[in-house]
């Protein structure tokens, strides 16, 4: 036995005995559920172009240098769409799960996002998404939940601090909230009640609805009566054009409205013209943001869609950077692994240096858009800003017809 283990030894150092290495696999399997079709359709539209812009310039580049395989091999994705409904965001992920995908990609909206986190920590695959900034899902303890997007907390105090920019002699005093009565929606209305009288404003009118709500005369009224300037609400997108359509039948234009997730999609000018005119919205991310990659991104979505990228296109594309980068740090394909080290992210994206904390949120900047004249102008934050904010805005009639 000595005798055979010395040879063994003259045989590896010699070189002519060597170690037989696993096969690399033609490509590295990823699975995204995405809402396609249903009321968040718009905005998983945006999602699936970031995502394939961004594999295609990771697999354009050569792949992801594994490691295990001393190989380069390309991304592959392979997406369902859940219709925008939770049951079918499960059901997909348990089918992408049974295809043994390295990872999974989230879709649009936070309820969507909070059914699949639990699946993605069951069944202990990394889970990225982008486009849901409900922050109690990040406090469940899940080990498997990235994002790198804003969260409740980062908007609400990104909405004040926007406010607060305002000169003193024509700032706004009185807020109307509309709270969509979600997880998201009380968490998110929650914390505007709150940072609101510690930033010196009133809530004259804190009004609750139901998702699929037809008829908002009852808020629209009281957001009139008691003399609300600024209006902040987060609607899917089909209740946010209800909204808006009926506040303008009603003849109420706020000096300011903040309208988180509806306007994200490009159909709300088109759905709306001046009625959705002046609305401000954070989606995430603006194409003007001066982050590495930006304008190679922007050439990209503007040879497929005749524009710079849309707001959700650049998270959902710095997601896939993140994953790609992950993979290539844990030098295997191993989820467990890959999960640490999208943890230990600190890369440079298109949307900004990321890092992620404990809980899985990204260490993100929010960024303020606002539709003026049909286009979409970054706000704030200032060193970015394509255009000053225009407030108070105009009332109806006096507003140019919108060209989206």
């Amino acid at each position: 036995m000595k005798r055979l283990v010395f040879v063994l030894l003259l045989l590896l150092s010699a070189g002519t005995l060597t170690v037989a290495q696993d096969e690399a696999p033609e490509s590295i399997s990823i699975g995204a559920v995405i809402p396609l079709t249903g009321r968040y359709a718009g905005g998983g539209a945006q999602v699936q172009r970031g995502y394939e812009l961004g594999i295609q310039a990771i697999n354009d580049a050569g792949g992801v240098h594994v490691e295990e395989f001393d190989a380069d091999i390309p991304l592959s994705l392979t997406i369902l769409d859940d219709e925008s409904d939770a049951t079918k965001t499960v059901s997909n992920l348990e089918d992408l799960n049974a295809q043994e995908v390295v990872a999974y990609l989230g879709g649009f909206g936070s309820d969507l996002h909070a059914a699949a986190a639990a699946i993605a920590e069951k069944n202990a695959v990394p889970y990225l998404g982008v486009a849901f900034a409900l922050w109690d899902i990040h406090q469940q303890g899940y080990e498997y939940l990235f994002s790198p997007f804003p969260k409740s907390p980062d908007l609400a105090a990104a909405t004040y601090e926007l406010l607060n920019g305002i000169p003193e002699e024509d700032r706004p005093s009185r807020i109307g909230i509309l709270q969509e009565q979600t997880d998201w929606g009380i968490e998110f209305g929650t914390l505007w009640r709150d940072l609101a009288e510690e930033n010196g404003y009133e809530v004259v009118a804190y009004e609750e609805y139901a998702p699929g709500t037809a008829d908002f005369t009852d808020a629209i009224l009281s957001l009139q009566e008691n003399e609300a300037q600024v209006v902040l609400a987060l609607p899917n997108p089909p209740d946010g054009i209800a909204l808006m359509t009926q506040m303008a039948e009603l003849g109420f234009t706020p000096e300011l409205s903040l309208i988180i997730r509806a306007p994200d999609a490009p159909t709300w000018m088109e759905a709306l013209g001046p009625a959705g005119d002046y609305a401000l919205f954070s989606p995430g991310w603006h194409n003007a943001m001066d982050y590495p990659g930006v304008d190679e991104l922007n050439e990209a979505h503007m040879e497929l869609m005749d524009r710079p990228a849309d707001p959700i296109v650049g998270p959902s594309y710095a997601l896939i950077q993140i994953l790609a980068n992950a993979i290539e740090e844990a030098g295997t394909l191993d989820r467990a692994a890959v999960r640490d080290a999208i943890a230990a992210t600190d890369l440079d994206t298109v949307i900004g240096h990321m890092t992620f904390r404990e809980d899985g949120t990204g260490v993100v900047t929010p960024a303020m858009l606002q539709y003026q004249e049909g286009k979409v102008q970054l706000v704030w934050p200032a060193e970015f800003a394509t255009a000053d904010l225009v407030y108070p805005a105009p009332p109806l009639d006096e507003r140019p017809e919108a060209t989206p």
